[in-house]
């Protein structure tokens, strides 16, 4: 052990004589190299920094605080590296930094897809007199801004103290940012007057029309604030106004966008109108950074507000021509629009009382009753000759009608629960980070998986014995199966648990039932943004033929169910189409859903009497098993990833929430199944 100890900290002293004398040459092409070689040197000072592997900040940290420690005792190569980054920042063009860096851009998905595809293929041209562009150059990896963040604060604090830019900072050196902050506050304040007055926004809080807009009037505030401190900074004189009515403005601003979020949630929201509070957000706050940029504060202090820009514009830089960083933009106002509305039904899925258990163990036995018709139907028109398109067409109305009848109905798939009911937990993980909340958490998971238990009984529970039934019966009737020998042996080959095609179309479909969660909650929303409702009661030939009461019922049962109609027919044409789909490219895809494959399963068994059951049954259970975890497991994760995205949570304490649910299963196993008895009053109470 002592030999290995040795050996390790031989190795690592080895390194650290490297790191030195690497740096002692970086540090002397800085201090020798004119204006031209300077963005070369200091890119040489970032490869030094740079780890091996971003994801390991330890060995940038430590070179980090090896250079604080070089810089602090030598004077000579502080000098090298204040005046290198001085000369940065005074001589490039700072505003696009201080203005657009880490802002969300105006553009949309598929603009902003075609410009970063284009630029992998062909870089933009890169213009080195802009700021933006020469920390882009010298933050050349795409994951830097991974060890750039995961370094402390204290340690890039540490390294601007050491540099101690106040004792060259003066005259007209000093005085330039200033004047550049100064013009970048000038220009954020029009964009936030004129996306003030955007439509979208006047449509959500009309009282901006009606009284003074605190988006207009902070631009004039600002405006004088500017030339007071710009006539303060001339004359070498303290100024004579300060920032704090523009910050009272300001939080006006923000109130009015709080306000215009809950309304959203309430009448819904356009992906403009999301796009747009995204960015009025962050340009008032990037407004506010800039004001304390701008104040007279100590030194360590300014350095604590430069450490946390310098972070926010290496990850905007480093990311500018991301795919991955355009699809994260873009789900988090996706996910942010329409998950609020994919939950509105989410809560009738989590039971707690007996009762409601029960309610819901019916209306899945209901469900289970129009699959098994629904897969007859399907199972009557196969015809394997058919184009992909009408094939695509007819499983598709089929499908559709089975689930537009169960939500009719208030029947209840089990597999289409996920996606309602992962809002209901993303928002409970919100509030369940302590002990108490993490408790009550749990107990909503328990529910929710004792609810979808339930309810994937109800649906097999009417669906296996009555598709025996139904096959049963053409037998006796017709004295043949209801399936030939060849297709029931290619629909047990669909519930092979060893076959990979079974595991990915079960993924697949559990993918479609994540997708009709999200489509159910566009509509509703749509529904509410779009005034449909009030739309519908004012349709003239509606009212004319059927009268008033008729037209404000349609107009109700539209405004409560439009999301979950759609839903189902969506639904119904995904499951329809992915295979015709997959004719149509060549490729060998399609979709399991676990009670459509339980009566598929069950008409073949009993096709193929001559086959002893024993031999069938087994994996056919197997099968049907992984499918319905797959179709649950793959719907519910995706769904509460973007529910968490949405409501901005993430689940810290995972370890806490696992053991919460381990000691629930150890004491009290039955709740994961059957609701607990109610607690008895006392008597007299």
């Amino acid at each position: 052990m002592n030999r290995r100890a040795g050996e390790q900290a031989a190795a690592t002293q080895r390194q650290q004589q490297r790191d030195r004398q690497r740096l002692d040459g970086v540090l002397g092409q800085l201090q020798g190299a004119g204006d031209e070689q300077r963005l070369a040197a200091l890119r040489a000072l970032v490869r030094w920094l740079r780890p091996r592997r971003a994801s390991r900040a330890e060995p940038a940290q430590q070179r980090l605080k090896l250079l604080t420690e070089v810089v602090r005792e030598d004077a000579a190569a502080r000098a090298g590296v204040r005046n290198s980054v001085l000369w940065l920042t005074a001589t490039k063009q700072p505003l696009r930094l201080l203005t657009d860096s880490g802002i969300l851009a105006n553009e949309g998905f598929f603009s902003g897809l075609w410009h970063r595809l284009g630029a992998k293929v062909l870089p933009d041209e890169l213009d080195t007199e802009q700021l933006s562009d020469a920390l882009y150059i010298l933050f050349e990896r795409r994951d830097d801004h991974v060890w750039v963040e995961a370094i402390a604060d204290a340690e890039w604090v540490g390294l601007l103290d050491a540099l101690d830019f106040g004792a060259v900072l003066s005259g007209t050196d000093g005085r330039r940012m200033p004047f550049q902050i100064l013009e970048a506050l000038q220009v954020t304040s029009y964009r936030i007057a004129a996306m003030g007055l955007e439509p979208e926004l006047v449509r959500n809080h009309p009282a901006i029309e009606r009284y003074e807009s605190p988006f207009l009037t902070q631009n004039v505030e600002m405006r004088h604030f500017i030339d007071e401190r710009r006539q303060a900074i001339s004359d070498k004189r303290d100024p004579a106004v300060d920032d704090k009515h523009l910050l009272v403005l300001l939080g006006q601003c923000d109130e009015i966008l709080g306000k215009v979020r809950k309304q959203a949630a309430q009448t819904g929201a356009s992906v403009s109108l999301t796009v747009l509070l995204a960015r009025l957000t962050q340009n008032i706050a990037r407004l506010k950074l800039l004001l304390l940029l701008l104040e007279r504060r100590a030194a360590h202090d300014l350095n604590e507000l430069r450490v946390r820009f310098f972070k926010q514009v290496v990850r905007a830089e480093n990311r500018r021509n991301s795919v991955g960083e355009l699809w994260t933009q873009t789900l988090d106002l996706l996910s942010t629009r329409i998950v609020s509305n994919a939950s509105k039904a989410g809560e009738q899925y989590i039971t707690s009382s007996r009762a409601e258990f029960f309610r819901l163990f019916r209306s899945a036995m209901g469900a289970g009753l129009i699959v098994v018709l629904a897969s007859l139907v399907k199972l009557s028109v196969y015809d394997p000759t058919r184009a992909p398109f009408v094939e695509a067409l007819v499983y598709s109305g089929i499908y559709a009608a089975a689930f537009v009848l169960m939500y009719v109905f208030h029947f209840s798939l089990a597999t289409k629960q996920p996606a309602m009911t992962a809002n209901a937990i993303a928002q409970a993980i919100e509030t369940g980070e302590d002990k108490h909340g993490m408790s009550r958490l749990a107990d909503l998971m328990v529910r929710t998986f004792r609810s979808q238990f339930i309810a994937l009984v109800g649906n097999l529970v009417v669906a296996v014995p009555l598709a025996l039934f139904v096959a049963q019966t053409h037998w006796m009737r017709h004295g043949e199966p209801y399936l030939s020998p060849t297709k029931a042996t290619h629909l047990l080959a669909d519930t092979d648990p060893l076959s990979p095609h079974v595991w990915i179309w079960a993924a697949i479909t559990g993918i479609c039932l994540f997708a009709t969660g999200l489509i159910s909650g566009y509509y509703d929303n749509k529904a509410a943004y779009g005034r449909i409702p009030r739309r519908v009661r004012q349709l003239r030939w509606l009212r004319r033929l059927f009268g008033v009461r008729v037209a404000e019922g349609v107009a109700s049962y539209v405004e409560n169910n439009l999301g979950g109609l759609m839903g189902s027919v969506f639904f119904g044409v995904m499951l329809g189409s992915v295979g015709a789909l997959g004719r149509v490219f060549g490729v060998p895809m399609d979709t399991l859903h676990v009670t459509f494959t339980s009566a598929n399963t069950t008409y073949a068994m009993a096709a193929l009497q001559e086959v002893p059951l024993w031999q069938l049954l087994p994996a056919a259970v197997l099968g049907v098993s992984v499918i319905g975890l797959l179709n649950l497991a793959v719907s519910f994760s995706l769904a509460l990833y973007v529910a968490m995205r949405a409501q901005r949570v993430s689940l810290t304490n995972r370890r806490a929430l696992i053991v919460a649910l381990l000691k629930r299963f150890v004491s009290r196993p039955q709740d994961f199944f059957w609701p607990p008895r109610p607690p008895v009053a006392p008597p007299g109470s």
